[in-house]
């Protein structure tokens, strides 16, 4: 299994903002769509990712200032990326290595998705289900 078999069952939709965003913004954003990363875009290039820990964070350090300040100066610039053909092993093992629960997937350069945790746990478990019903069709028509 790859990255491309998760964002062909999920879509490739990536919820981006500028830089220049506020962090209001950034985190009303993440509160409407129930998501807990934004991948944060500047002329089409990745140059960082606002996850909720950034705004918790920027609040802890802040106080309330930290609502007008512009996710550039909260935002995670070391982002850690995938490929469409990684395999999900190596994907996890990223997400694990590097203490993530999103990873923006890159082809050529190019934003091609953001696959989570939770895309990952989502496809293991739909795969066991497989598994665990070809096993039991296999033991029930042994007789």
């Amino acid at each position: 299994m790859t990255v491309e078999t998760i964002l062909k069952a999920k879509g490739n939709e990536v919820v981006t903002v500028p830089p220049s965003a506020n962090v209001e913004t950034a985190a009303s954003i993440m509160k409407q769509r129930t998501i807990g990363a934004l991948v944060v875009l500047e002329e089409g290039a990745v140059v960082g990712i606002c996850f909720e820990r950034d705004i918790v964070a920027a609040i802890g350090d802040h106080g309330e200032k930290a609502a007008h300040m512009e996710v550039s100066e909260v935002m995670t610039r070391n982002v850690v990326s995938c490929t469409s053909k990684d395999s999900l092993k190596k994907v996890m093992q990223m997400m694990t290595q590097y203490r993530t629960r999103h990873l923006p997937c890159i082809d050529g350069g190019k934003l091609t998705g953001l696959v989570s945790i939770g895309d990952i746990v989502k496809n293991r478990v739909e795969e066991l289900e497989l598994e665990s019903g070809v096993l039991r069709d296999a033991y029930i028509a042994r007789g």
